[in-house]
């Protein structure tokens, strides 16, 4: 959540906020360890609560520093999208969410990948995180630690697990609405922003 895009921008590199967004980026390779390798739950989940606390503070801390930049524009969404794929297949490789789910988030993000040389060809790079998308990311990021919680047999276990399964259906019916109105955007941007010419 760095910074809206071309709000203020720079080039600079290193910032609060770009480093939180590096940590998280390593945190997500610490998750997918401890839960498919040592199968420690409970560390799992403090490492996804750990992520979703710093994709927040991330976008606050670029507002209160001014610390935006075109680097935190592109590593910011990057992360986000990565965090939505391996953390999904790793429930699923464990058996904890079923597979459908996955191909849900990846279709969609592929989809949306697949716009990319389209905004480039209008000089672009991406085009801006709307509230519902960082709404939906947000409900995901916290379905997953809570049904991670939901893995026990007590009934506080199963209450917050059901919470979290319910996160999960409302971040995936936002995250595929956000996609919509992305889609729109697009078609918004080629009607109204010529090709740039490629040089020769």
């Amino acid at each position: 959540m760095n910074a809206p895009a071309g709000a203020g921008s720079s080039d600079r590199v290193l910032t609060v906020p770009n480093v939180l967004s590096v940590l998280r980026l390593i945190l997500i390779g610490v998750f997918v360890y401890l839960l498919l390798g040592t199968h420690a739950y409970g560390w799992a989940v403090a490492i996804l609560m750990i992520c979703g606390a710093s994709d927040w503070l991330d976008g606050k801390l670029a507002r209160l520093l001014d610390q935006y930049s075109r680097v935190g524009e592109l590593l910011d969404p990057a992360v986000d999208r990565l965090f939505m794929v391996i953390v999904p297949i790793s429930f699923a490789i464990a058996g904890i969410v079923p597979w459908w789910i996955i191909v849900v988030l990846i279709v969609r993000d592929g989809l949306l990948a697949a716009m990319l040389p389209v905004l480039r060809s209008r000089g672009l790079s991406a085009l801006p995180v709307t509230y519902l998308g960082k709404a939906a990311t947000f409900a995901l990021m916290s379905a997953f630690p809570l049904i991670l919680l939901g893995q026990w047999e007590a009934l506080w276990s199963r209450v917050i697990g059901a919470c979290g399964w319910a996160f999960l259906i409302w971040g995936i019916g936002m995250y595929l609405w956000a996609f919509v109105l992305y889609v729109i955007q697009l078609v918004l941007v080629v009607r109204q922003m010529p090709k740039i010419p490629k040089a020769r």
